[in-house]
């Protein structure tokens, strides 16, 4: 299972983004962080995200912990929201759902590993996830564990699951479009990551 250690959010983005070929173009509204087809999240909901992560931190003990800052923040957060609606338009082309009770067995499967309720705080700044996004986030882990799952079945061989669910990812990327706003830099399809120019550039800031 995957839960919430460190770097957890990064290996749901790499899995399914890694190698993805997305169309690069300035959103044709300012006020858009990015779009998927005509999909999109605007600059205030990632700098919701940022400010509630921010927020989170100071409320727990952040000794000993490599925490993102500044434009890398930025950037971590643009990543899930982006690819966390790639995983769920990849797997809605082949019939696959994930539903509430799953995602509440997935959540909590995570807090009794973390140690209960009460450590989950910690453990949420420790992954870098919004506390309002625990649900997108465990969904998403569910989507690629569903796609993972899908593509063996097909015959990919366990070694080449990554990369045939990168492929899927890819294709669903390039059929619907996806466009990103130049105040994040830009997506390079070879590391699979975002380039940024100044990913805080007036638009998002870290407090």
């Amino acid at each position: 299972m995957i839960s919430m250690k460190k770097h957890a959010v990064k290996k749901v983005i790499a899995l399914a983004s890694a190698g993805a070929v997305l169309l690069l173009a300035g959103c044709s509204s300012p006020t858009a962080a990015f779009s998927v087809g005509k999909k999109s999240t605007t600059v205030n909901e990632v700098q919701t995200s940022v400010n509630n992560i921010m927020d989170a931190r100071k409320k727990v003990d952040t000794t000993g912990m490599n925490l993102q800052t500044g434009s890398a923040l930025v950037e971590g957060q643009v990543q899930f929201l982006l690819i966390s609606q790639l995983l769920a338009d990849t797997a809605k082309s082949v019939g696959i759902t994930v539903v509430p009770a799953e995602v509440a067995s997935e959540k909590a499967a995570a807090i009794k590993q973390v140690g209960g309720e009460t450590a989950l705080p910690k453990a949420l700044v420790g992954a870098g996830i919004d506390p309002t996004k625990v649900d997108q986030y465990f969904t998403s882990v569910i989507y690629s564990q569903k796609l993972s799952a899908y593509v063996q079945k097909a015959g990919v061989d366990k070694t080449k699951v990554g990369a045939a669910l990168t492929e899927m990812v890819a294709t669903i990327a390039t059929k619907e479009g996806v466009t990103v706003n130049p105040r994040y830099g830009t997506w390079d399809p070879k590391s699979a990551t975002l380039v940024p120019a100044d990913a805080s550039s007036g638009a998002v800031k870290t407090k």
